[in-house]
């Protein structure tokens, strides 16, 4: 069985891929451009095969929209740095998980006016669910208005404080 721990970070030690791997991590989601595909943990290997470079991705639901556009953006940001040949792969397993998303990824979705999704525990500890923090004044007084938000992977929350709308990057 595959852990979450084994999959979360698997960042190239080798230079070349190495330098591939920053390149496409600049590539960002086209559904919340100030997350990189890095950020999200969507970007999952980089790898040199022959005179091609591959790429696997594993999108935040198999349906995802987002991934034709996230294909594109990685064979343009690596074709711009030179690499003509570019395969990218879609990988659904493992499925992926907001437990891959960055802490930096959550900070930048918080900022954005996004609430992140909590870490889940490892530790046996259960979570009371105690609501979702309010990205504009920080307030757990909040309530869902409706499960589907702009898009797939988010809901859509009101404030019940500051009566604010903003959405919510729903726990995988």
């Amino acid at each position: 069985m595959v852990t979450v721990e084994q999959v979360a970070r698997p960042r190239p030690s080798g230079a070349v891929e190495a330098q591939l791997w920053d390149l496409a991590a600049t590539v960002v989601d086209p559904e919340v451009p100030v997350l990189t595909i890095e950020d999200l943990g969507v970007l999952r290997s980089v790898r040199v095969d022959g005179d091609q470079v591959v790429v696997q991705i594993t999108p935040t639901y198999s349906g995802c929209p987002a991934v034709d556009a996230m294909r594109d953006d990685i064979v343009t940001a690596l074709g711009a740095a030179g690499h003509e040949r570019v395969r990218v792969d879609v990988v659904l397993a493992p499925a992926w998980t907001t437990d891959w998303m960055s802490q930096d990824g959550r900070s930048k979705l918080e900022q954005y006016g996004i609430a992140p999704p909590a870490p889940r525990r490892t530790d046996g500890v259960v979570s009371l669910g105690l609501g979702v923090r309010c990205p504009h004044c920080g307030s757990l007084h909040t309530r869902e208005a409706s499960h589907f938000g702009s898009t797939s992977c988010k809901a859509l929350y009101i404030c019940q404080r500051c009566q604010e709308p903003f959405d919510y990057f729903k726990e995988h």
